[in-house]
């Protein structure tokens, strides 16, 4: 989706751009870090996904004769801001986490280092991207270990909050786990399987519902699933389904792929339905539902012991309607004076809002097993890799000191783009996928997965860390 998204920003990143280039601040190096600050539904983690479409955006931005015409219009921006505009690239280099990495709170996902305006304009568009693929690949991941290995679709386009919400949102649901989507322009775009089969609309328009689902077998022998719930699904839909097996499909040596509700007691009606379909020698017949699906859903349909093959999931996943707010936040922590970085902290009256100051590395520690136990902050000086022993300080807890002994540590961010240059090969969706389930299958504890009151996983300062944050917040105490 190669495009030219540049004035997807706040306004106010442009008049402090411009106020920074007319106090000769546009060379000016600093530091912003990319994090967020709560797990949505109160979750265990988060994937974390959308740098690939960031990378499209960074490649593709420059400001055009339009977009400088307009600023023009304004009347607030100096000529010569608009003039550097015009030949305006993105100069700085940008570190992140892998797409498909698990992640935590106050981790930074991604770290831009970059001329001062370079980092400000990049901002929103940045925050967009990462904030929304990662809420939708994470509620995806929670369907799809909810539904235990049956199929899950992901069927929300319709629901979207607009066009580039439901295309991104198909990516990342795929990132996330799931199977398939029903919106056609994901598969054409990034190869994800596109499924559909009927509206209610294709039975009304037939004189009975048998004839629709004879009309729609005969085109479609090979994948036939029949929509059953137009009129009644025991007393009509069912019966004419499994007519419509034994008439048309099976003495042409075809098989009926599946039938789907879309509404009614969903675990009430498989139960009879996969009765039926058994006794009429239908055994390998898929149960396909949608109506309103979620994870707590499909867990309480488990619970009622629902014969279910399949879920198709749209609303709910589309918009993350349970939590449908990524809080992914922007932060300055580091200006770059002379030879050294300045650190900076954002201080609130809300201690959650309070920053990690200063250029940092993420490590993440694993056990004996290859579980990841606790990611580590520490300042982007310090000697971490190869430490048999590393003192931290527990980031909920501050009174809290442990000396961790990692069997294996590993830097989590790696470099994507050095001094403006595009240095990382980006994976194939495919490899993005499979590295979020090789994750959640070998490094991630159950406990951090379940949806009631899920562990916490640790994440740690430094004492050098520790010790720069309770510095500074006590040297501002003073100064107040």
């Amino acid at each position: 989706m190669d495009r030219n998204l540049t004035m997807l920003m706040d306004f106010y990143e442009l008049t402090m751009a411009n106020a920074y280039y007319v106090l000769g601040l546009k060379d000016q190096e600093v530091v912003f870090d990319m994090f967020y600050r709560k797990n949505p539904d109160s979750g265990g983690f988060v994937v974390c996904a959308g740098l690939e479409s960031f990378i499209d955006y960074i490649e593709n931005l420059k400001f055009t004769d339009e977009d400088i015409e307009y600023l023009r219009s304004r009347k607030m921006f100096d000529d010569g801001f608009l003039e550097y505009l015009r030949t305006f690239k993105f100069k700085g280099s940008i570190s992140a986490v892998k797409e498909g990495t698990i992640v935590y709170p106050n981790t930074p996902l991604l770290t831009i280092t970059a001329p001062l305006i370079d980092a400000q304009l990049i901002e929103t568009a940045l925050l967009v991207l990462i904030n929304h693929q990662s809420l939708i690949a994470t509620k995806a991941n929670r369907i799809v270990y909810a539904a235990e290995g049956a199929v899950v679709m992901e069927f929300g386009a319709r629901r979207a909050q607009g066009p580039d919400a439901a295309i991104l949102g198909s990516r990342a649901a795929y990132i996330g786990g799931a199977n398939a989507t029903a919106t056609t322009i994901a598969d054409e775009l990034y190869g994800i399987k596109a499924v559909g089969t009927m509206a209610h609309s294709w039975v009304q328009f037939f004189e009975t519902e048998y004839d629709a689902f004879k009309a729609y077998a005969e085109i479609y022998p090979d994948s036939c699933t029949l929509l059953i719930d137009t009129y009644d699904v025991i007393d009509s839909g069912l019966p004419n389904a499994i007519r419509c097996a034994k008439e048309v499909l099976e003495p042409k040596g075809h098989r009926l792929k599946g039938i789907r509700i879309d509404s009614g007691d969903l675990a009430y009606l498989s139960k009879k339905i996969r009765k039926a379909l058994d006794a009429n020698g239908l055994e390998d017949c898929q149960i396909v539902v949608s109506n309103s699906v979620d994870e707590y859903l499909i867990q309480s349909l488990k619970k009622q012991g629902a014969r279910i093959d399949s879920y198709g999931v749209g609303e709910r996943l589309i918009t993350s309607k349970s939590s449908p707010v990524f809080g992914g936040v922007y932060k300055l922590v580091a200006i770059k004076r002379g030879d050294k970085y300045v650190e900076k902290i954002k201080i609130s009256e809300n201690s959650e809002k309070i920053t990690n100051p200063g250029r940092k590395r993420l490590y993440r520690v694993y056990n004996e097993q290859g579980m990841g136990y606790a990611d580590i902050l520490a300042l982007y000086d310090e000697e971490i890799l190869g430490k048999a022993e590393i003192d931290v300080v527990d980031s909920k807890k501050e009174w809290k000191h442990i000396t961790l002994k990692p069997t294996t540590i590993k830097e989590l961010h790696v470099p994507i783009f050095e001094n403006g240059k595009l240095v990382y090969e980006k994976p194939s969706l495919e490899e993005i996928r499979e590295y979020v389930k090789y994750q959640l299958e070998h490094e991630v504890w159950e406990e951090e997965k379940r949806f009631e009151y899920p562990h916490l996983h640790y994440v740690d300062l430094t004492e050098k860390l520790h010790g720069l944050k309770e510095g500074m917040l006590e040297e501002y105490s003073s100064n107040k």
